[in-house]
């Protein structure tokens, strides 16, 4: 099947060029100009996609090879873009830079080149002149299968300046984009603050499209997008990854969700759905209970360590939730979930459902792996290996449970599982694989409820 979509990828020669802000902006201009925009962002990346879901009116969307495989790639930027006359890609770090020791396997160049998107590179200027000519050239001709075509200099500064690196540039300059104090967004220590967690990240957004409408030219980015070829692919479909469930009960999975709880996958949830599940999102925050009648429950990565106070004063909801886990409700959690669901978070009381205290860490835990199931789990079978991501500064003691762990990963037992829990720091893109989804779909339907639907 053959796909018309135009897009464009936003990338950089390397982190911090300020490729969210210019890729978040352009969404917004294009948005406001009249255009139905889809945001994508390459790699595993959960916080970027939230400001792109508030750019453009629509979830946004991951693209990972890692984690979802070669041949999804495609078919997901399609799904995501289903209805929108533009496609408009984030990439991650450097152009180039993808997981160690592969090559470039799952960059932002490898995902160019999958999906055939030309390149607009965006260079901060701040501290150059005609060497980022020189930068510009070496990316456009590194890798042929890249359609590096354009270019967008930022924190740009005096004209002078910019005329010289126009000069000496061999790519089109889309446009000169200068600082603005104004459009800032603050971090945290895993990285930007989440738009969910920002009262102000609307009125940010609409600035920053304000601010790169001004100054790039948005004729001339359409113009790029349009060029890029025909995809020979269909969009992924979520029935028939998880094989679809047409009748008989639909049982309600809890989602968590609010300012703790923002990180999860859209396609988590269509999966889901897909599989014949009712999927209701709760806050842990403020909700006193589950849904009524929650048969599966699933939490989600965030930054509860941020939220611990609030999280651990919520005893009403901690209590049934523990309750829930301890009766066998299946529950799936991930990281920030993991973290909810111990003993003590910093010593603040959690829920208490697994037999560990979580800390936070001096010590960034970051890596891509392949995880392997060491027995049969709620999620996986025995030997069965998946791809994920880990990204977290906290430590559980122990490290896993006396049930077994949730996966084995680089030669180490990690996380916690039984038949109806599994708890773990890895994030794990379930579009990738599928079963996980229709075997924790399955779970919930076989048993009861909560929530006062007993």
């Amino acid at each position: 099947m053959v796909t018309t979509l135009p897009r464009v990828m936003v990338a950089a020669p390397m982190t911090g060029q300020g490729k969210t802000t210019v890729a978040t902006g352009l969404m917004a201009a294009l948005r406001a100009a009249g255009h139905t925009v889809s945001g994508h962002k390459v790699g595993p990346d959960y916080i970027d996609p939230g400001y792109h879901a508030l750019a453009t009116g629509r979830p946004g969307r991951n693209l990972d090879p890692h984690l979802v495989g070669e041949d999804r790639v495609a078919p997901l930027l399609l799904h995501g873009a289903r209805g929108a006359d533009t496609a408009v890609i984030e990439g991650v770090m450097g152009l180039h830079d993808g997981r160690i020791g592969t090559g470039g396997f799952a960059s932002s160049a490898h995902v160019a080149a999958l999906t055939r998107t030309p390149v607009v590179l965006v260079v901060d200027v701040s501290r150059m002149s005609r060497s980022a000519g020189a930068l510009v050239a070496g990316m456009a001709d590194y890798d042929p299968s890249v359609g590096v075509a354009g270019v967008i200099l930022n924190r740009a500064g005096s004209a002078r300046n910019i005329a010289e690196i126009t000069r000496s540039t061999c790519l089109p300059v889309l446009g000169v984009v200068p600082h603005d104090e104004r459009i800032a967004r603050p971090s945290r220590h895993l990285g930007l603050v989440p738009a969910a967690e920002r009262t102000e990240s609307e009125r940010v957004v609409a600035r920053l499209g304000e601010h790169i409408a001004a100054h790039v030219d948005l004729d001339a980015v359409l113009d790029l997008a349009r060029s890029a070829p025909d995809l020979d692919a269909r969009p992924w479909d979520p029935a028939a990854a998880v094989g679809a469930r047409t009748g008989g009960r639909r049982p309600m999975v809890a989602v968590a969700g609010g300012r703790a709880f923002t990180f999860r996958y859209p396609e988590t949830e269509e999966l889901l759905r897909a599989a014949g599940c009712d999927v209701r999102t709760f806050d842990p925050l403020t909700d006193t209970g589950l849904p009524p009648g929650t048969r599966g429950i699933y939490l989600g990565g965030g930054f509860p360590e941020v939220y611990a106070g609030a999280l651990s004063a919520n005893r009403a909801l901690a209590a049934e939730l523990g309750e829930a886990v301890r009766d066998g409700i299946p529950t799936v959690a991930e990281c920030a979930g993991l973290l909810y669901l111990a003993r003590s978070l910093d010593g603040r009381p959690m829920v208490g459902a697994v037999r560990a205290d979580a800390r936070m860490s001096d010590r960034l835990t970051l890596r891509y792996p392949e995880a392997v199931s060491p027995g049969d789990t709620l999620l996986a079978r025995a030997g069965e290996r998946v791809t994920g991501h880990e990204f977290h500064r906290t430590r559980t003691t122990p490290e896993t449970g006396a049930d077994g762990p949730a996966w084995e990963i680089e030669g180490a037992a990690e996380g916690f599982a039984s038949p109806t829990l599994h708890a773990s720091y890895l994030h794990v893109h379930w579009a990738g694989h599928p079963r996980l989804a229709a075997r924790f779909a399955a779970a919930a339907a076989s048993g009861g409820p909560v929530g006062g639907g007993r």
